[in-house]
């Protein structure tokens, strides 16, 4: 598997750490639909989230599919290592 520097997985750690909180959140405010606060933290990490991604994906290429991504030039989704594999 290829190996990519450390800040790579530092951004990724970033990454999902910001995903944990938008799950807790979403189970949160299923239960809670009308907390104004909640769904202000909700927006900002979401925020945060696309930010992220633009970042990793500037840098190291795409992280989803089904045009959730753009792709750099040559066809570069299946450069390794997956966002799951790490």
């Amino acid at each position: 598997m290829k190996q990519l520097p450390k800040e790579f997985y530092a951004a990724m750690e970033e990454l999902q750490a910001v995903d944990f909180v938008l799950v807790d959140l979403t189970l949160y405010l299923d239960t809670h639909p009308e907390d104004y606060d909640a769904i202000n933290q909700f927006n900002q990490f979401a925020k945060e989230r696309r930010r992220l991604k633009k970042v990793v994906e500037s840098m190291y290429g795409p992280l989803q599919q089904y045009g959730n991504s753009y792709s750099g030039y040559p066809w570069n989704w299946d450069d390794g290592p997956w966002p799951w594999q790490i």
